[in-house]
């Protein structure tokens, strides 16, 4: 199946989720390099803490790992000409989703249909 999309949609789309990349890569960026508090002569509940919010980080960190490589999938698709069309039907995705979640795989009611 063809994309339906014009150059210039997929130009936009393509932008719009380089933007998003250096978004995620900067806020990673910034995660990471900030410097870690030394625990000597720290209270018990601040290691407590400081544990908490290291284990958070790390969820979070992955959670933009998965974000990254959907992104860079999305953007293979564009290079491959198979940006916007469901890997699941081979139907167009529609603009509009295509707008709300640019690397968006599948049309809305087959994402329904694996919940």
């Amino acid at each position: 199946m063809t994309n339906k999309l014009s150059k210039d949609k997929l130009n936009y789309f393509k932008k719009k989720l380089q933007q998003m990349k250096e978004d995620l890569e900067d806020r990673q960026d910034n995660n990471t390099s900030s410097d870690e508090l030394t625990n000597f002569d720290n209270h018990p509940a601040d290691l407590g803490t400081e544990q908490f919010e290291q284990q958070r980080d790390a969820g979070l960190n992955l959670m933009r790992e998965d974000q990254l490589q959907e992104i860079e999938d999305a953007l293979q698709r564009i290079e491959d000409g198979t940006y916007g069309i469901s890997e699941k039907s081979g139907e167009p995705i529609p603009e509009e989703r295509l707008e709300v979640m640019p690397t968006a795989r599948l049309l809305v009611s087959e994402e329904e249909e694996n919940y």
